[in-house]
Formats: structure tokens, sequence, C-alpha cells
């Protein structure tokens, strides 16, 4: 129970990697709210197999691009709970496509869900963080925005993005107490993969040298080991959880 009396807020957590982290905490202690904008239904199942479970969990309808949204649930969870000890900016779309046809609005949907997304989020948080003397920001990037991936020039810049943004947010408030690291998946088995034809996945699956695709609980115990005291001297980084695919 590492995280007993912890505040946790996942953004998009009601599915694939998010619903395995909000599972994950609640499981060890936590109580935990989580976002969602359109999956209404999925996040209101989700919330209610945990509390039949005896855990502690909330669903809250969120825009993470949307400031006034995302301080309006911030303050929600303050005034119930008293303050967020952990965030987990999960949050991420894509819309694959060449750069040379894509439009604006696909350019801009993505940056401003994966990338001003986790600005939104962890601005909204600091201050009751920076109040309790300490907390913990993970910000959930992507090795794709490490190396390139054809057709995602908009995800490639987003979760790039993310991974500066943490670098950047880590050395601003290490003196306040306040951990910032970031994990970057790989390959993981998530609807987002189910959507690429089998014959794609198949070929990803053999450019992995461990020769299978990463499970969302494997992420999972990352973001928890970050969040934990086992961490207490990590700041600034991104762990890489990709079976070995960019080496």
């Amino acid at each position: 129970m590492r995280f007993d009396n912890k505040i946790v807020f996942v953004t998009g957590g009601s599915k694939g990697i998010g619903s395995a982290i909000v599972k994950s905490f609640a499981r060890e202690g936590a109580d935990v709210v989580f976002s969602y904008k359109s999956r209404k239904e999925e996040s209101l199942k989700l919330e209610e197999e945990l509390i039949a479970n005896g855990l502690r969990a909330e669903a809250c309808e969120m825009d993470v691009t949307d400031i006034e949204s995302v301080n309006n649930t911030v303050n929600h969870i303050c005034e119930k709970y008293g303050r967020i000890d952990i965030l987990i900016n999960n949050a991420g779309i894509t819309e694959d496509c060449f750069l040379m046809i894509m439009s604006e609005k696909s350019w801009d949907k993505v940056i401003d869900t994966n990338l001003k997304g986790v600005f939104n989020s962890s601005k909204a948080v600091l201050p009751t963080m920076i109040s309790s003397k300490k907390g913990v920001i993970i910000n959930i990037a992507s090795v794709a925005g490490l190396i390139g991936v054809t057709g995602q020039t908009n995800y490639c810049a987003s979760k790039a993005g993310v991974i500066g943004l943490t670098r950047a947010l880590a050395m601003e408030v290490a003196k306040k107490n306040i951990r910032v690291n970031a994990v970057a998946p790989g390959y993981i088995d998530t609807d987002m993969l189910e959507k690429v034809p089998k014959h794609i996945s198949d070929n990803f699956k053999g450019s992995i040298p461990c020769k299978r695709i990463g499970r969302v609980d494997e992420v999972a115990n990352v973001v928890l080991f970050l969040a934990s005291e086992d961490a207490s001297y990590i700041y600034g980084q991104t762990i890489v959880i990709d079976g070995g695919l960019i080496g």
C-alpha cells in the first residue's frame, strides 16, 4: 500500500494505459480521481468496478485543452480531498497523416491535447503542490518523441515537446520538493494499436528485440515506481518502456 492516503489525479484515465494506471494506484491505497472527455460510459463503469472492490476512485468529465475545465476539476479535487499529491498527465490522441496533406486542424488538435494539455494540468496543480511542499508529476510521453515515425509528425512533435517540458519543469520546481519525470512507452497493447492493420502490427513486433508487444500494466508499474519514494532522487528523466526497440 505505497500510496495509502495519497490523492492521485490521472488525466485520460478511462482506457488503455490510463485505466491501468488508475487501477494500479487504487489497488495500492490511493484516492484516485481520473478525467475523461467523451468516454463517459467506460469511465463510470471503471469507477463503479473499483468502488465495488472496496477501492476509492472518482471519474470527472474534463477537457485538457480547456484551461477553465482543468481549473474547475482541480478546484473540485482540492475542495473535496484537500490537495493533489500526484498528477499523471496521460490524456493523448493521434490523428495520423503525412504532413504534406495534414490539415491544420489535425495538427492543432494533437498538439493542443498532447502538449498543451500537459501544460494546463501541470500549471493547475502546482499551487496545491507548492502549498503542500511536495508533489509528483509524471508525464506520459512516447518513443515517438525520441524517434521519427512516418505519418505522425504531429504526434512526434507533441511527445517530443512533453519530454522537453518535463526536463524544464523539473528544474523549475525541484527546489519546491516536487519531482517531475516522464515515461516513453513503445508499442503497447491498447486500442490505439488495435487500429493498426495486422500485417503492420506484426512488423512492429518483429522490430522489437524481445519480440512482443508491451502490456499496459508494464507501463503502469514504471509510473508507480516513479511516483513512489523509491524514486525520490529521480528528477527530469524520461524512462523508455519499449522492449529494447530504440536501444
